[in-house]
């Protein structure tokens, strides 16, 4: 596995808790003081945008690390529970780089 798909999904998952989080703080403006319904609807549509990509890219390491599919649907769902993937990402970055590593020992064969 290259290194780059693990670092595709650790940047997708970063800007989709981010981005959550900054859903979460519109929608508490939008309901809660009612005010900022237009940037609500901005950054819901930019969120969901991301999370897509995002949903693309976890998959496609699931499918080189050979994750089994409870794993792989929650690695999936943290993109939709604010903090959830920042400490999804670490946990997965941890695990998935000694899979990267290993890959990068093997010689070519010719």
């Amino acid at each position: 596995m290259k290194r780059s798909v693990l670092t595709r999904y650790r940047t997708m998952a970063y800007v989709t808790a981010v981005m959550l989080l900054v859903l979460s703080t519109c929608m508490v403006f939008k309901y809660g003081f009612d005010t900022g319904e237009d940037v609500t609807l901005v950054v819901s549509q930019v969120h969901g945008l991301l999370y897509i990509v995002y949903l693309v890219f976890a998959f496609d390491l699931g499918q080189k690390a050979r994750w089994p599919f409870g794993k792989l649907l929650w690695v999936l769902l943290s993109g939709t529970i604010p903090f959830a993937a920042f400490f999804v990402e670490r946990r997965i970055a941890a695990e998935t780089e000694p899979l990267i590593e290993s890959d990068e020992a093997e010689p070519v064969k010719v």
